[in-house]
C-alpha cells in the first residue's frame, strides 16, 4: 500500500485483513503463511498505540488458527524490528546481517530466541548462490570425531617410509610447510595422484592456481590429474581469497565437501588467508579441521613461511597457530646451490612413529625422488637452518 493511497481517518484495524487471510487459507487448506513485509501494512499510520494492538492481535489471530507464519520486518534504528514489538509476540526470532569488512561482504544469521527449544546462539555465515541458500552451524562441532588406525599412502615412497612404511593416518590434518619453491604443492599433488589411483575421490582447494593450470604444473613433474579429473575422482575448487569473507569460504568448503564426498582433500594454501586476523584465520582452521575430521577425510594443508622482510612477525605468528592444530607436520626448505636439492623433515606426527632424520629430495619430471649420493641428517640441524 503506497501512502498517497491512505487516507487516515477514525481508528484502524485490521479486521478486513483478517477476513481476506481467513479466506485465502482456507480455499488453499493452508497451513503456512508468509507475510512480507509487516512495515507494509502501517506504512500510512501514525498512532503507534493502535500499530502496537494491531500488531500484537495479528499474531494472536494466526496462532489461535493453528497457522505456522514467517513474518519478515524491516530492523530498527537502535531496536530489533521497527517497531520494537515484534520479537517479544513471536515464537521464534531470526536475525539477519549483511556486514563489509575491507570491501568483503558476508551475510550472517543468528537465532536471538525460540521458545521452547534448545538452539545455537551464535552467528553463522551463510550463502546465497544459484543453489539456494546454505547455512552452516560451523561454531557448533566438538572433539567427538573417531581417531582411525588405518593408514593412507603420501603417494611418494620414500615419504611413507619415513612414516614407519604406512604414510599418514586416515582422517588426519597435515601440514607441509616451507618457504616459496620448496615443493609444498608438489607433495600435496602426489597425495591427490595416490589417492585417485585407489579409486578414492580427492577435492583440492586452490587458492592461487586455476583448475587448468593446477593440472598442467603438476603435469610437469609426472602427475598426470587431468585424468581424474576427465574421470570424475579430482574436483579442484579454484577461487581468490578475496572472493569471500574467511567465513563464507568456510560455508563454500563445507558445501563442496557435503556434494562430493572427498576419501582425502587439499588445501592450497593456508597462507593465502593472511589478510584476516589471526583469531579469525584459527577459528576458520579448527572449525574446518572439525568438521573434515568428523568425516574421517584425510587432509593436507600447505603453509607459506615468510622470509625475513615480513612486518611486524604477523605471520610466524600464523604459522605457530597452524601447526599446532595438525596431526602432522612437514617442513621442507630450499638448499642454496645450483644442484637444485630441496630438504624435508618431519617435525611431528602424532600417536606414530616416524622417521627424525632430514631427507634431501628433487623435483624432476618424473616427479619427487631423493636425491642421489645425498644422506639423511639429524633433525636438529635441518631446523636450526631452516629457522636461519
Amino acid at each position: 500500500m503506497e501512502r498517497s493511497e491512505i487516507e487516515e481517518t477514525g481508528e484502524y484495524d485490521l479486521e478486513a485483513l483478517f477476513i481476506r487471510l481467513d479466506d485465502a487459507l482456507k480455499s488453499v487448506k493452508g497451513k503456512r503463511i508468509v507475510l512480507d513485509t509487516i512495515e507494509s501494512l502501517f506504512g500510512g499510520l501514525a498512532d503507534t498505540g493502535v500499530l502496537r494492538a494491531e500488531l500484537r492481535r495479528l499474531f494472536g489471530w494466526l496462532k489461535d488458527r493453528g497457522i505456522t507464519a514467517v513474518i519478515t520486518g524491516e530492523k530498527g534504528e537502535k531496536t530489533l524490528t521497527r517497531q520494537g514489538l515484534e520479537e517479544y509476540v513471536s515464537d521464534c526470532v531470526i536475525s539477519l546481517d549483511h556486514r563489509v569488512i575491507d570491501q568483503i561482504s558476508t551475510r550472517r544469521l543468528r537465532v536471538v530466541k525460540y521458545r521452547g527449544s534448545s538452539h545455537g546462539t551464535n552467528e553463522y555465515p551463510f550463502l546465497i548462490d544459484r543453489d539456494g541458500i546454505a547455512v552452516v552451524p560451523i561454531t557448533s562441532l566438538q572433539l567427538q570425531h573417531v581417531a582411525s588406525s588405518e593408514h593412507v599412502s603420501t603417494g611418494l615412497p620414500w615419504l611413507d617410509e619415513m612414516f614407519d612404511q604406512r604414510g599418514y593416518f586416515r582422517g588426519s590434518s597435515v601440514l607441509l610447510s616451507g618457504s616459496a619453491g620448496t615443493g609444498k604443492t608438489s607433495v600435496a599433488g602426489h597425495f591427490l595422484d595416490a589417492a585417485c589411483r585407489n579409486g578414492q575421490r580427492a577435492l583440492c582447494f586452490s587458492f592461487e592456481e586455476s583448475p587448468s593450470q593446477y593440472a598442467r604444473n603438476m603435469a610437469s613433474i609426472g602427475v598426470n590429474l587431468t585424468r581424474w579429473i576427465q574421470k570424475g575422482l579430482l574436483r579442484v575448487h579454484a577461487a581468490r581469497p578475496t572472493l569471500y569473507g574467511l567465513e563464507a569460504h568456510l560455508a563454500t568448503m563445507h558445501r563442496d565437501i557435503d556434494e562430493f564426498k572427498p576419501s582425502v582433500a587439499v588445501v592450497d594454501p593456508l597462507s593465502s588467508f593472511g589478510g584476516g586476523s589471526l583469531a579469525e584465520i584459527h577459528a576458520t582452521l579448527i572449525r574446518l579441521i572439525d568438521y573434515l575430521k568428523t568425516l574421517q577425510i584425510t587432509t593436507v594443508f600447505t603453509h607459506l613461511i615468510p622470509g625475513t622482510n615480513t612486518a611486524a612477525g604477523i605471520e610466524e605468528g600464523v604459522e605457530v597457530g597452524v601447526s599446532s592444530l595438525m596431526d602432522t607436520w612437514i617442513l621442507l626448505r630450499n638448499t642454496l646451490g645450483a644442484n637444485g636439492i630441496r630438504h624435508l623433515v618431519i617435525v611431528k606426527s602424532r600417536g606414530m612413529s616416524h622417521s627424525a632424520d632430514e631427507r634431501p629430495f628433487t623435483i624432476t619430471s618424473a616427479g619427487l625422488t631423493v636425491a642421489r649420493g645425498s644422506r639423511a641428517v639429524p633433525a636438529r640441524s635441518a631446523l636450526r637452518r631452516a629457522d636461519a
